[in-house]
């Protein structure tokens, strides 16, 4: 089903074409674009809420600006859905996070004008902010750069890194600060309550607004504007800071707040600034959501990414199983971190901005002050909880897989060194499916095992996760504690049974066989139940061993295996490359065992977005390749010489 867009969107296939528009007709353009992005991701699913907040600006911006030449930065990429079908992207749009098609985040493979790759927060600034040094560096003084941020997003250390390098540049760049009070949760901290403040500060707004009204007219003052603003400036600096203007304390010129819904205000107000050199940001107020009741109305998390809906009832759909369906993994960490908290009051939770997506919500609901949502700062968060850790608490930090990459300083300095008992718990390791590689968690079992001080384990199911949360609550001398698991359902109905202490580094054996052993760590592992089962019914017998912890190695269970088995297959949904197959085959060399080792897992190159089950074919290591590597490994013939 293709979704027909209306007659000015029909004929725009880049900005060009929007800058051909009388400006009076831009009204009409984020009309039916916003009516263009409602169709398609009812029917197709993707983020919703975000893009349509910024359908104004995105006008606007490709109207006023000339890019590609003029560098345009999205922040995160969730809002960027109208500047994709802006920019040539239109008529693909519906392939949008689907296997094959479109990323649902700018690429700097997929356009021109996606400048700088995102799926990540806060990297908006500076990145933008080098592209601008870059400029200046090469004498292009007349070339813009654009970062549009989200207050969210200004949660990111990198984000108040790059404001402070900016301030002190005299680089030509504009910072766009969206702010609608979102990120995917609601924000948190000290920051959202000063926007808040600044947006509503009837004397501030005052001050702005007669800046603004002077502003206005600078194309009226031709070449003396520059000078104008100059003159100015002092003068209002000193009201400004009174204002207690952060943005103004770190010398960038700050305007706003400004209304971003009002598309013709905002390409006056663009046009204006494109003519005043140096850092400055622009403070635009919007709605997420806007244009579209449901959204706006309903519960913004939600309408983050709701997945497909009925565009005129705003119904969400769901999906109807005749059986009762497994929980998801984020689901069983949250009732099992509160089920675990409610036994052991040292137990704290911690969640940099996703406490609905990690179902860290489920405990800051039922405990508020004993669960911290500490915004988009995994940095933070990491040592915040060294810190609880030094005072003989227990956290529990629950940080998704590729995001802990940001924090993995923190996690080596401030944890692994001081060996502090946190404990990490790695939501959608694996593939994240259609937010693309910028989520997917490949490589975490490869740069945690490497780390002095660190346990690293994955549950095969429900079972496991809940056991192995138990076995990192009960005290321990140091060591931090991680557990991956990936997004999505388990395998297991029926959950809720009693927690049950592992023995740290201890594997278990789920099947005998004859010559060949199949190894597995993590849910993958129920792939491997699947071929074995297939196997066994053509009299094909394997061993199937889940290791449950990559380091410690179960050295017992492997002495066993490799003293019995000639044949292994390692399975993994991480990156080979120094992962848990390749732990076992150092285990090999260091005891000099021989045998014919196949690894499957990620393989050593970027993929791409896509359903999970899609990505592991592509992988070779759903059931069917695993299937057929025993296959061929049992009737693989050595060449004689």
């Amino acid at each position: 089903m293709l979704i027909t867009p209306g007659p000015l969107l029909s004929k725009i296939q880049s900005p060009d074409d929007v800058k051909k528009l009388d400006q009076a007709q831009l009204v009409q353009l984020c009309d039916e674009l916003r009516h263009f992005i409602v169709d398609n991701v009812s029917v197709y699913g993707g983020h919703f809420g975000a893009s349509l907040g910024v359908v104004e600006l995105t006008v606007a911006i490709h109207y006023v600006f000339n890019t590609p030449v003029d560098q345009l930065v999205w922040d995160v990429g969730h809002q960027a859905y109208g500047h994709k079908i802006l920019t040539g992207r239109r008529d693909v749009f519906h392939t949008n996070r689907l296997y094959g098609g479109i990323s649902g985040f700018p690429k700097r493979s997929e356009s021109k004008y996606d400048t700088f790759g995102v799926g990540h927060s806060s990297t908006s600034v500076s990145a933008a902010l080098g592209m601008a040094v870059a400029s200046k560096y090469l004498n292009l003084n007349d070339k813009q750069h654009i970062a549009v941020i989200g207050d969210g997003a200004l949660t990111g250390g990198i984000a108040f890194e790059g404001l402070n390098h900016a301030g002190v540049s005299d680089s030509n760049v504009l910072i766009i600060l969206n702010d609608n009070c979102m990120s995917i949760d609601p924000n948190v901290g000290a920051l959202k309550e000063y926007l808040t403040d600044i947006t509503t500060s009837r004397t501030y707004n005052k001050l702005k607004d007669e800046v603004w009204n002077l502003l206005g007219k600078l194309s009226t003052f031709g070449k003396n504007a520059q000078e104008i603003v100059s003159k100015i400036e002092n003068g209002i600096k000193s009201a400004v800071l009174s204002q207690s203007n952060f943005f103004e304390s770190l010398n960038l010129r700050y305007f706003g707040p400004v209304d971003g819904h009002d598309v013709n205000h905002l390409v006056h107000v663009l046009n204006d600034l494109k003519n005043i050199k140096g850092p400055k940001i622009l403070h635009c107020v919007t709605v997420k959501g806007k244009g579209y009741g449901p959204a706006e109305k309903g519960n913004a998390t939600t309408w983050h990414a709701p997945g497909t809906f009925d565009k005129i009832t705003g119904e969400i759909h769901k999906k109807v199983h005749e059986k009762p369906q497994p929980p998801k993994y984020q689901d069983v960490f949250g009732h099992t971190l509160v089920e675990l908290a409610k036994q052991n009051d040292k137990i704290i939770g911690i969640t940099p901005a996703m406490p609905s997506g990690s179902s860290m919500n489920i405990m800051m609901k039922e405990m508020p002050d004993r669960a911290f949502d500490v915004g988009i700062a995994e940095q933070h968060a990491v040592t915040f909880s060294a810190g609880l850790a030094t005072q003989g608490l227990i956290p529990f930090c629950n940080i998704y897989s590729s995001f802990m990459q940001r924090a993995y300083d923190q996690v080596v300095h401030d944890v692994c060194i001081q060996n502090l008992p946190v404990n990490f718990c790695l939501d959608r390791a694996g593939f994240a499916g259609a937010d693309g590689p910028t989520h997917h968690g490949a490589y975490d079992i490869a740069y945690f095992r490497c780390l002095p001080n660190m346990i690293v384990s994955s549950p095969m199911n429900e079972q496991e996760l809940r056991n192995l949360m138990y076995t990192a609550s009960i005290p321990r001398k140091g060591t931090a504690f991680s557990i991956r698991y990936p997004r999505g359902q388990g395998v297991m109905p029926e959950w809720r049974k009693p927690m049950e202490a592992i023995e740290i580094g201890k594997g278990r054996k789920l099947r005998e066989g004859d010559d060949l052993a199949i190894l597995t760590i993590g849910h993958i592992g129920n792939y491997a139940v699947e071929a074995c089962d297939r196997l066994e019914e053509q009299g094909i017998h394997v061993g199937h061993f889940d290791m449950r912890f990559v380091k410690p190695l179960d050295e017992g269970l492997l002495h066993e295996i490799l003293g019995t088995y000639t044949k292994i297959v390692t399975i993994e949904d991480g990156c080979i490359q120094g992962g848990f197959g390749s732990a076992v085959l150092e285990f090999m060399a260091d005891h000099r065992y021989m045998a014919e080792v196949v690894r499957l897992g990620i393989p050593d190159r970027i993929v791409e977005h896509g359903e999970q089950i899609e990505l592991h074919k592509e992988c070779g290591f759903d059931p069917e390749h695993i299937y057929q590597t025993v296959i061929n490994m049992l009737s693989y013939v050595p060449k004689t010489v």
